[in-house]
């Protein structure tokens, strides 16, 4: 913020202009510090992180039927690694800190958007423990329909509810900055990522559909202000709720773990690029992936599976393969990824969706943007500004009553520029490559199955 307020000062544009501040979080990853000393207790949890695996057995296990979609009717979600709760838990369970400052009434918990505001709005000097209602939809100790924390569920990982944030609505004033050139100026929106893109996307209206291509993959899909349960394995999530008095809206979401992160992959792990441009030119040099099929199930496998004991596999090898197809099946296993999540969106909605709205940093890449349209065989259309999670954020935080710099009426809503990739192979095509990925993703299943007990520090890597 610092920098930012310098380099508008640079550009002689006067700060006072900033009438309000949104806050914008990969969503799930865990957080519990002092209240007290305002100090974390321990290194966040990222919502990848796979440590949880043994907690998550161990919760199935003690559900009837062992059925990981027990606690699904009230929170939308399937039990796994993902979501906090287990963080949660695993925390509790496994750091001797934790599990003090719990007992000892001190331990506040929250995903990162609360762990932001509260130090903002003034951390232990009267900080503000809140969180809005897209992000407590992702804890599995939120319910869905009665928008508020769950004593059956918080007894169910058996979390106190006092180190709960305050649940609160994605675009009301929640404080006001207590330091720094922003000083007194009101934070008044707060969205997940994948809600903030959606708001960014302007897909305020029931069926509206958008993808963002980060770490992960995230088509989220607007389904109106009733939730709809998925029968294909797509989370049901809360959209946004742009003020206190309007009304929650729902989305279906596909999730992928991995997407952007199999650049990185590539990058770090494998050297065989040194930039993510690279691999668009390296994939481009050849066109095809000759037959190699890439299932980068690092994390497991998200939707449409909720498979955790998936893993990473590259088949389809010949002594002919060679970097270029590496390079190219990465960029088609995102695409692939995506389309098994808008096959079953469109089964549980029963609407075919006619073109796909894409944002996020991979869409820079005119090949992937290009495959996605081949292998979906609907348009893909992207916005000129591809940071549409910035942007739902800072909408809520002005659309905001007290500072109502920004309309969300749809009158007011101003169309986008943005450019359109047509599926340019022929559909029978695009089936054959499909069906090929299919039986690549059943040779990654099951991979992991018993987790190794190494002497008390299970599941550490």
């Amino acid at each position: 913020m610092d920098r930012t307020c310098e380099k508008l000062t640079q550009l002689n544009i006067d700060i006072s202009n900033i009438k309000a501040i949104g806050v914008t979080n990969q969503r799930e990853t865990t957080l519990v510090w002092d209240k007290e000393t305002g100090e974390p207790l321990y290194n966040a949890i990222v919502w990848l992180d796979l440590r949880t695996q043994s907690t998550v057995e161990r919760l199935i296990n003690k559900t009837p039927g062992k059925n990981k979609n027990h606690l699904k009717h009230k929170t939308g979600l399937p039990i796994s690694t993902y979501f906090s709760a287990v963080k949660l838990r695993w925390l509790m369970d496994n750091v001797e800190k934790v599990h003090e400052a719990v007992l000892s009434h001190t331990a506040m918990f929250g995903t990162v958007d609360s762990w932001l505001i509260w130090c903002l709005t003034g951390g232990k000097k009267g900080g503000v423990h809140c969180t809005d209602v897209t992000n407590a939809s992702r804890t599995m100790l939120f319910n869905i329909h009665t928008m508020d924390w769950d004593p059956e569920l918080c007894t169910y990982f058996d979390i106190p509810m006092e180190i709960l944030p305050k649940v609160r609505s994605s675009s009301e004033i929640y404080g006001l900055m207590k330091s720094g050139p922003l000083t007194g100026v009101p934070i008044s929106g707060c969205l997940g990522d994948q809600s903030a893109a959606l708001v960014g996307q302007m897909c305020f209206k029931d069926g509206q559909a958008k993808n963002t291509y980060g770490t992960g993959c995230f088509l989220l899909k607007n389904v109106g202000t009733k939730p709809v349960m998925s029968d294909h394995g797509l989370l049901t999530t809360v959209a946004y709720k742009l003020g206190r008095d309007k009304p929650a809206y729902y989305a279906l979401e596909g999730s992928v773990a991995i997407a952007g992160a199999v650049v990185r992959w590539l990058k770090d792990n494998l050297g065989i690029i040194q930039t993510s441009t690279e691999l668009e030119k390296l994939a481009a040099d050849v066109g095809t992936s000759y037959g190699c099929y890439f299932v980068p199930a690092f994390s497991g496998l998200y939707a449409p599976y909720w498979e955790p004991s998936a893993r990473g596999i590259i088949c389809g090898l010949t002594q002919f393969t060679n970097r270029s197809h590496l390079a190219f099946a990465a960029l088609e296993a995102v695409c692939f990824q995506t389309r098994e999540i808008l096959d079953a969106m469109n089964l549980d909605s029963g609407i075919n969706l006619s073109q796909l709205q894409v944002d996020g940093g991979m869409t820079s890449n005119r090949l992937l943007m290009q495959l996605q349209a081949d292998i979906l065989c609907i348009p893909v259309v992207k916005p000129s500004m591809p940071e549409t999670t910035a942007l739902g954020a800072a909408m809520a935080a002005g659309a905001a009553e007290g500072v109502s710099v920004w309309s969300l009426n749809p009158e007011d809503l101003t169309e986008v520029t943005s450019e359109k990739f047509e599926p340019q192979i022929n559909p029978e095509e695009s089936e054959l490559r499909y069906a090929r990925w299919k039986k690549a993703v059943q040779r990654a299943m099951n991979w992991e199955t018993t987790e190794p007990v190494n002497n008390g520090n299970a599941g550490q890597k």
